[in-house]
């Protein structure tokens, strides 16, 4: 059995994978272009029933990252090994297991970014969840996110108002290294 889902932009999602592009921390694309977006299924399915809880708001998502092989997390940790963001690849990350999203809110209507205070992978205390150095929008679209998201039976991570995951999946889950994609895998040539 495949043990990752491909996500499809839509309705729901706008997919745009930073680390497929110059646009992320490292200055320099990770991924190949055109990497696509999955997930495990059991992420899947959770990812699928916050879209439904964002619906009725007139929102989606942006998905900015999900399934990281493991060969990923390494490029990532050996540009910036902090571990107060980044998981160390020897631990193992939710993401590499399919099990983790980076993802922000927009609008259904425009496509329009919620205000979140600070970007994607800003790796500082105002990204934390709490921060209260943000302005009050701000803080309120982080709470509608992590609402709609811990309802929906994800698990955050405090340090990035942007990255959830599934609840204990170190104990539950495998890290995946890119060949599992075969064909379609992530990393580039």
């Amino acid at each position: 059995m495949f043990p990752l889902v491909r996500i499809e932009a839509g309705s729901d999602f706008d997919i745009s994978l930073a680390y497929a592009t110059a646009d992320n921390f490292t200055g320099k694309p990770v991924y190949q272009p055109g990497a696509e977006c999955f997930l495990n299924s059991e992420a899947a399915a959770l990812l699928a029933k916050a879209a439904e809880l964002a619906r009725p708001l007139g929102l989606r998502f942006k998905l900015l990252d999900a399934f990281r092989p493991s060969e990923a997390q390494w490029v990532l940790w050996n540009h910036t090994p902090d571990a107060g963001f980044l998981a160390d690849p020897r631990r193992g990350s939710p993401h590499s297991m399919g099990a983790a999203i980076d993802l922000t809110l927009i609008r259904r209507d425009s496509g329009e970014e919620l205000d979140m205070g600070t970007a994607f992978d800003a790796f500082t205390p105002l990204s934390h969840h709490g921060n209260q150095g943000i302005s009050p929008e701000a803080q309120m679209n982080r709470h509608v996110l992590m609402g709609i998201m811990t309802t929906a039976g994800w698990d955050f991570y405090r340090n990035e108002w942007w990255h959830y995951q599934l609840f204990n999946a170190r104990a539950r889950y495998p890290v995946l290294s890119d060949s599992i994609l075969g064909a379609d895998g992530m990393m580039p040539k």
